[in-house]
């Protein structure tokens, strides 16, 4: 008997496919009961997967650095022409170009993006768009929240295992549930290719050993399988003393397509990141800002970290599409450091460590049903989403022993003394349902309308004392946009948007009660202008906008948050990107922020600028390739300049911290046809700059650092 592996291989893909739509089609109607059983004690429950299914041409991978099309905005395929709001788009491209290392560096090019305000601290991605923070509650990855509701909790994405990330300006809640008014940055996960491909290379240079891999291709001739597998080890440091920034990564990923219209993307990857603590300088020491003042054996902010997920696409005709979107996360953290040294060589220091575990589910099913008639052309789409996270931490808080600043000598574990602090778990369960409908007149006017109801339910257990803060918050959150289009590159653009965010903090400690914070509430006015030349791959970009905010938390004293009532940011925002020919590559950005403390319950601040919250931010990348020339291959040569503007250390506007302008550099050579030589630097005239002061402690940021990466492409 004779055997058709292809149409086996097509019967194994349809079976995998049915399977996946039926598990999808369950998870919207027992999915949330099955999710409250997920805890950190079931940390080998590894049977969720996660997918999701967006067209090559709103996930990447981008031919150039300006991208033509997003889902982020309004999860549908759109160009970002005709989306009624600021949405901006970094590509592999441009982060390949620059050699980044963090999201941090992936969005510093970005309009309104404000990152690094804790200088060289890199346990976290320290974002802020258009004035608010989104460190913990705006980062997404492939659609679906990254963010965990605990304290301390959280991971960093790998930039090597991404193949763009777009930047969602202005209140998004509408489409995304909890976040803030700023906006939000959704990275994208490299997934299997159509053509067979690959590269591996290595890297070295200050604080760098790394090297790296990421191939794939299609399995079957017929490419209804394919695969891809990236990897990364690293052997680093931060640029100080007793650092460390040690990672492992590897992400599988498989594509099924059976049929046209169908397909089925499963995502995971396995990410272990050794780092360590913040590190800052007392406020007026005259020190090498390289100086350790933490103890060497116990300054540590160790992840590691699971996903596995899925996206799936199918549509049933050419007017109704099915797409559901899911990701299991375990996630496990061991921080310790010493901090809160002081000009008084006797002055006793803080130590603090945590130790967490973490489980997050979460799953967005979506329908959407594309009509037209009479000049009019309807995108109607509806879902719901759903997230359970379930988080234990151990938070341990004490002294240790004085060190003198000038002569620092490390005491070691012996002068630690650590007692209980908070010790609790966090459960959080959020769902929504959202509907929106864009509808396009005559090819011009482009109506964006959109609502969503949310409902969160938040349980802190405090297992030393056995109480508990409960907390319920709902919202129904709208959103209404208008675009007018002069012609197909040109339009005009407004919108009204709003935004929801419950708070979670424990009640131990002089901390507020979980239950007592209030959710922030947000609303956002903008206004702006996009261009796509003809000429050449580009895009122009203008906005104004007003959001405000209320219910907004701040630090009193380095541990204790209070709501300070309201805060509003009114600013102007210019980008543009551009890919002239093949061999000029431009991006441009400007941001104004009028920042300003309305409403002030606590300090008497109203009237001043909110924290660590310039007023302008400037930027400008170049790179030029020169072709290759006989035996010379191409050489590109390309530069960059960030400005970040003057700033406040308290909300008082007591503390100010001026600007800086730091400038990074980039050249390679390709050596033959599959052989690239890079170098690349960051702070490249090595500017020793302040990024911000913290009660009385100063944070500087990263010194000049120079990488050579050797690639081989295939």
């Amino acid at each position: 008997m004779t055997i058709d592996r292809q149409a086996l291989l097509r019967t194994q893909a349809k079976r995998l496919i049915a399977s996946s739509a039926l598990i999808a089609a369950s998870f919207g109607v027992v999915g949330a009961a099955q999710a409250q059983d997920v805890s950190p004690d079931d940390a080998t429950q590894l049977e969720t997967i996660v997918v999701t299914g967006k067209s090559d041409r709103v996930v990447g991978p981008d031919q150039t650095i300006v991208a033509k099309d997003t889902a982020i905005a309004t999860k549908t395929d759109t160009p970002i022409v005709d989306v009624p709001a600021s949405v901006s788009v970094v590509t592999q491209k441009e982060l390949e170009a620059r050699h980044v290392e963090s999201l941090q560096q992936a969005v510093a090019y970005t309009s309104s993006v404000l990152t690094d305000e804790f200088g060289n601290d890199d346990r976290y991605d320290y974002i802020r768009i258009r004035g608010f923070d989104q460190t913990s509650l705006g980062t997404y990855r492939d659609g679906l929240a990254a963010r965990i509701p605990a304290w301390f909790t959280a991971s960093r994405l790998e930039p090597y295992g991404l193949q763009r990330v777009e930047v969602l300006k202005g209140s998004t809640s509408t489409l995304f549930g909890l976040n803030g008014p700023g906006g939000l940055v959704n990275a994208i996960t490299k997934r299997p290719l159509d053509q067979k491909q690959g590269e591996i290379y290595t890297s070295y240079g200050d604080g760098t050993k790394e090297i790296g891999v990421d191939f794939g291709g299609p399995i079957d001739p017929d490419g209804v399988w394919t695969y891809r597998l990236t990897g990364l080890a690293k052997d680093g440091d931060q640029g100080w003393d007793y650092s460390n920034d040690d990672r492992l990564y590897i992400a599988p990923a498989l594509t099924i397509k059976p049929e046209e219209g169908t397909s089925l993307t499963i995502l995971a990857d396995y990410y272990k990141r050794d780092g360590t603590g913040a590190r800052g300088t007392p406020a007026g020491a005259n020190i090498d800002i390289g100086t350790f003042l933490g103890e060497p054996d116990f300054n540590r902010f160790n992840t590691e970290q699971v996903d596995i997920g899925y996206q799936f696409e199918h549509e049933f005709n050419e007017n109704l599409t099915f797409r559901s979107n899911a990701r299991y996360t375990h996630l496990s953290l061991d921080y310790a450091e010493v901090y809160g040294a002081s000009l008084d060589p006797t002055a006793d220091r803080t130590a603090f460590s945590v130790e967490s575990l973490s489980n997050r589910y979460a799953f967005d099913n979506q329908l959407q049903y594309d009509t037209g008639w009479d000049g009019i052309d309807s995108k109607t789409l509806v879902g719901v989403d759903y997230a359970n996270d379930n988080t234990r931490e151990n938070i341990l808080f004490g002294t240790a022993g004085p060190i003198d600043i000038d002569n620092p000598a490390y005491c070691g574990l012996s002068c630690i003394n650590l007692g209980p602090y908070v010790n609790w778990r966090v459960k959080q369960q959020a769902v929504g349902v959202y509907a929106q409908e864009q509808l396009t007149f005559d090819d011009r006017w482009i109506v964006t309308l959109g609502g969503r109801w949310d409902r969160v339910h938040t349980t802190a257990d405090y297992l030393d004392s056995g109480t508990q803060d409960d907390d319920t918050a709902s919202a129904f959150t709208k959103r209404a946009g208008l675009t007018y289009k002069f012609t197909p590159n040109l339009a005009v653009y407004a919108n009204y948007s709003e935004s929801f965010q419950p708070l979670v903090a424990p009640s131990a400690n002089g901390y507020a009660v979980s239950g007592s914070l209030k959710p922030q509430e947000g609303k956002q006015y903008e206004a702006g202008i996009k261009y796509k030349p003809d000429g050449f791959d580009g895009l122009f970009t203008a906005a104004v906008f007003d959001l405000t905010q209320t219910n907004v938390p701040t630090y009193v004293t380095p541990v204790v948050q209070q709501q300070i009532g309201k805060v509003g940011v009114r600013g102007i925002e210019l980008e543009g990107k551009a890919a002239i020919a093949e061999n000029l590559n431009l991006t441009l950005a400007y941001s104004y922020w009028d920042a300003e403390i309305l409403e002030d319950g606590i300090g008497g601040n109203a009237g001043n600028r909110p924290q660590r919250v310039p007023r302008h931010l400037a930027s400008a990348w170049v790179d030029y390739t020169l072709p290759e020339e006989g035996p010379r291959g191409d050489l590109t040569i390309g530069g960059g300049v960030r400005y970040i503007g003057q700033t406040y250390g308290d909300d008082a506007n007591t503390v100010s911290i001026g600007g800086y302008a730091l400038v990074d550099a980039a050249i390679s050579y390709k050596m033959t046809k599959d052989v690239t030589l890079a170098l690349n630097a960051t702070n490249l005239f090595d500017r020793k700059y302040l990024t911000t002061s913290y009660y009385g402690t100063e944070f500087y940021g990263d010194r000049l650092k120079i990488v050579g990466t050797l690639k081989h492409s295939w």
